[in-house]
C-alpha cells in the first residue's frame, strides 16, 4: 500500500529552524516527484515547495524562498525540507505530496499521494 508519512513538526520560536522529513514506501515512488504543502487554519491548501523525481530541480513558493530548501534522498525514497527562519506566518500543518510531474504541484492540488500532515507552529 503506497504511503506517505511525514515527521518533524513541532514547537519553534520565530527565527529557528526545523526540518521536516517524509518516507515513501509502498510504490514506486522514485519515479514521482515529491514535495510539501501547507494549510494554516481557515485558510486554503497552497504549495510549499518540490523536488523533481531525479532530486535536481527544485521549486518552491514565493513566501519561502531563501528561507525553505528541499530535498530528496533516492536512496531510502525521503524528502526533506529544511526550514529555516521561521516566522509565525509558516504555522501550518506540513503535508508531504507525490505527483508525476513536478511542474502540475507548483499549480494544482489534485495529487496523486498525500501524507495525514505534521503540525509546526511557531510563535512570536
Amino acid at each position: 500500500q503506497a504511503q506517505l508519512v511525514e515527521s518533524g513538526g513541532g514547537l519553534v520560536q520565530a527565527g529557528d529552524s526545523l526540518r521536516l522529513s517524509c518516507a515513501a514506501s509502498g510504490s514506486s515512488f522514485r519515479s514521482y516527484a515529491l514535495g510539501w504543502f501547507r494549510q494554516a487554519p481557515g485558510k486554503e491548501r497552497e504549495f510549499v515547495a518540490a523536488v523533481d523525481w531525479y532530486g535536481t530541480s527544485t521549486y518552491y513558493a514565493d513566501s519561502v524562498k531563501g528561507r525553505f530548501t528541499v530535498s530528496r534522498d533516492n536512496t531510502a525514497i525521503k524528502v526533506h525540507l529544511q526550514m529555516d527562519n521561521l516566522k509565525p506566518e509558516d504555522t501550518a500543518v506540513y503535508f508531504c505530496a507525490a505527483h508525476l510531474s513536478v511542474q502540475r504541484m507548483t499549480k494544482e492540488l489534485n495529487m496523486a499521494f498525500w501524507g495525514e500532515g505534521t503540525q509546526v507552529t511557531v510563535s512570536a
